[in-house]
């Protein structure tokens, strides 16, 4: 499987250069940064904004969905737009597109302007994001000048989520929630402004957008997201739910039936003949559900068991990118000597144990004795992976489908955020319900009369007792997030391999070598 390789090689390891590289991968990088950092950034602000725009309950949960449900199901499709339409012209206009729905979102003054303003954002992010990653492959010679590229490009990625909680408690309590989005204007602009100038443009490959495959890709993801959604809240068996899981399961593989007899498929099948490459996306998948479902989870600790501020809770968090900033640096020096798969195995494993760590969470727990130690173990081991798996994806892929091969790797974290999210949700409403039954007769034979008229109130136990099944649930959540990264290392251990040819592509012989190889 070592040929498709080493024939790409005297193309990519081509890249031209721009003459200014360090302002081009800022560009890239805060692109990056501004679309991650917002998948993340919102959620210290929605309890001000269900205050400010009046949402109900159910209905507050849309204001991330509908930016997960748009950017997940539109990240292929945007991968082949920038193949076929130049991808600095197709990364500038998703900024645009993104920047304005921000500003349009920050204005909102109804639930349904906010939900169309976030879902016209996640357009604009899966315009612009694959694209990012595919102009690294145009603007940096292959070998240790992109190590440090992707290097930068994947720590941007893995930071962001955590950045963004810190970003989120710093504006709603320092400013207005509406700050959370007004942050992209600034932003967006600017690299909106200096693309054209600091970014090569790709060379144009002729050819006709799939439309079946978007649409069937598109759908389909979009279903199964919205499946696994709609079962956090209204269970497994609810009609909705079944609808859109067999939906999504007709819809994607109508997408498979689609792209195997489409002359220039959305997604080239081939892609998925490399163990390497189809490996890095499952662990990528699974990964992201981890992350994404520890954070939502654990900021819910921070807040409700130990009491911080929405401000406290972003430094708090902190300690994960600590351990994934030390990571990345040790992966970009040693990736080209060592390869992938032992990064890829260390990693795995380390997400596993810090994973496993946190299941021990308890209302008694406090954050230097029992949360500080596995999120910097989990950061590491996210650190780890994020670096490899980035090259992993693209390494090989003919330039006319970076574009492709960067949309899979950007839609199985999207997707595999909001799918962990959604599982890890369900998992906790069961076992939280669970808790408060056994808690139930405890509060009935020893809460006040003010601590039983708070729970007709609320329908919450009060107190220790909540802080209890809270804790329960949110145990029972990380054991889910522990078992996905488990499924990584399987994956890890078993599909990535060291190839001589990844070594050479990595350390830069194989560029200076050409077509012999």
């Amino acid at each position: 499987m070592t040929t498709p390789l080493r024939q790409a090689v005297p193309v990519t390891g081509a890249a031209r250069r721009s003459g200014h590289p360090g302002i081009a991968l800022f560009i890239i990088a805060a692109c990056q940064l501004m679309i991650v950092l917002d998948s993340t950034i919102v959620n210290v602000a929605l309890p001000n904004i269900q205050r400010s725009l009046g949402f109900s309950t159910s209905g507050l949960s849309w204001v991330l969905s509908a930016y997960t449900l748009t950017f997940g199901g539109m990240l292929l499709l945007g991968g082949r737009a920038g193949d076929i339409l130049g991808r600095r012209r197709v990364f500038s206009a998703g900024i645009l597109v993104f920047t304005l729905a921000s500003l349009l979102g920050g204005l909102a003054q109804e639930p349904w302007q906010l939900l169309a303003a976030r879902a016209v954002q996640g357009v604009g992010g899966a315009i612009a994001s694959p694209t990012s990653l595919a102009l690294i492959t145009t603007n940096f010679a292959e070998g240790p000048e992109r190590n440090r590229a992707m290097g930068v490009f994947a720590g941007v990625s893995g930071a962001g989520a955590a950045v963004g909680l810190l970003a989120g408690g710093m504006l709603t309590e320092w400013l207005d929630w509406r700050w959370v989005l007004y942050v992209n204007l600034p932003i967006g602009l600017l690299v909106a402004v200096l693309a054209p100038v600091y970014i090569n443009e790709s060379r144009r490959h002729p050819g006709h957008f799939d439309v079946a495959g978007a649409a069937t890709s598109t759908l389909g993801m979009a279903s199964l997201v919205y499946g696994f959604i709609r079962a956090s809240d209204d269970g497994w068996s609810d009609p909705l739910t079944v609808t859109a899981f067999v939906a999504a399961a007709v819809l994607l593989a109508a997408f498979v039936l689609v792209e195997s007899r489409a002359a220039q498929p959305i997604i080239p099948l081939r892609m998925f003949g490399d163990r390497n490459r189809v490996g890095s996306y499952v662990v990528i998948l699974c990964l992201a559900g981890a992350m994404y479902g520890m954070f939502f989870f654990v900021v819910q600790f921070f807040q409700i068991v130990l009491g911080y501020s929405p401000i406290r809770s972003g430094l708090a968090s902190l300690t994960f990118t600590a351990g994934l900033v030390i990571a990345v640096g040790i992966t970009q020096r040693l990736l080209p000597v060592l390869g992938p798969k032992p990064f890829v195995v260390i990693g795995s494993a380390l997400s596993v144990a810090g994973l496993g760590w946190l299941t021990f969470i308890g209302p008694g727990t406090t954050f230097v004795g029992g949360v500080m130690g596995p999120l910097f173990v989990f950061g590491a081991g996210v650190g780890l992976n994020f670096v490899t798996l980035t090259l992993t994806s693209v390494s090989g892929v003919a330039p006319h489908e970076a574009g492709a091969a960067s949309g899979v790797l950007n839609a199985s974290q999207q997707v595999g955020g909001s799918l962990g999210l959604s599982i890890m949700v369900t998992v906790f409403g069961t076992a939280s319900r669970d808790e408060a039954e056994r808690q139930l007769p405890s509060f009935l034979a020893r809460a006040g009369a003010a601590e039983k008229a708070e729970l007709s109130r609320t329908g919450q136990l009060p107190g220790h007792w909540g802080h209890q099944v809270l804790a329960e649930g949110i145990s029972s959540a990380f054991v889910t997030a522990a078992a996905m990264a488990v499924v990584a290392l399987l994956v890890a251990l078993l599909l990535i391999r060291v190839r001589r040819s990844d070594l050479e592509n990595l350390s830069g012989k194989a560029a200076a070598a050409g077509p012999g190889l």
